[in-house]
């Protein structure tokens, strides 16, 4: 049985992770979406909210575990039993930063290996980051987000700004 860990921050989720986590799930008997307790950095929700939005969002792949960690991505990945960290790539910027991790976490971890995929060209564009400032600004996320997400969004900026098409 083949074990596979996607860590990220997911603050918040959005499709082009989603992309990344059911193609993941068609070549891996089991993946683990790892999301990163930093508690160096403010995210825009907690912890807890992002593993709830994380297991809706993919409620309906059957081998798809979401869980939180803080540490070591390798030493959580070895604690699950992983051979294998999947990460997403955007454009070539995300590679040489994602070439520098893997390297560090094969010298860390020898025997877990680190495996990419490319985000759909839909995708390429979304970060976490470019979502949460588009719907702080009142930008509409239709489309990028799973609705649930979207939905929080609504109500953590709900006072400063409205999102389009929201007619409260």
């Amino acid at each position: 049985m083949t074990v596979a860990v996607y860590p990220g921050s997911f603050d918040p989720v959005h499709n082009g992770h989603l992309d990344v986590v059911t193609r993941a799930a068609r070549v891996f008997d089991t993946v683990v979406v790892a999301v990163a307790d930093n508690s160096e950095k403010e995210g825009l929700f907690a912890v807890p909210e992002r593993v709830d939005m994380l297991r809706a969002a993919t409620a309906h792949l059957r081998n798809i575990q979401v869980d939180a960690f803080n540490g070591l991505t390798v030493a959580f990945a070895q604690k699950r039993g992983a051979v294998v960290l999947v990460k997403g790539l955007r454009a070539v910027v995300d590679f040489e930063y994602e070439l520098k991790q893997a390297s560090m976490n094969q010298r860390l971890a020898p025997n877990l290996d680190t495996v990419f995929f490319m985000t759909a060209p839909a995708y390429y564009f979304l970060s976490s980051t470019l979502i949460r400032e588009v719907a702080r600004l009142g930008g509409a996320v239709t489309g990028l987000v799973p609705q649930a997400v979207e939905e929080r969004l609504r109500k953590k900026f709900s006072g400063k700004h409205l999102l389009k098409g929201d007619s409260s």
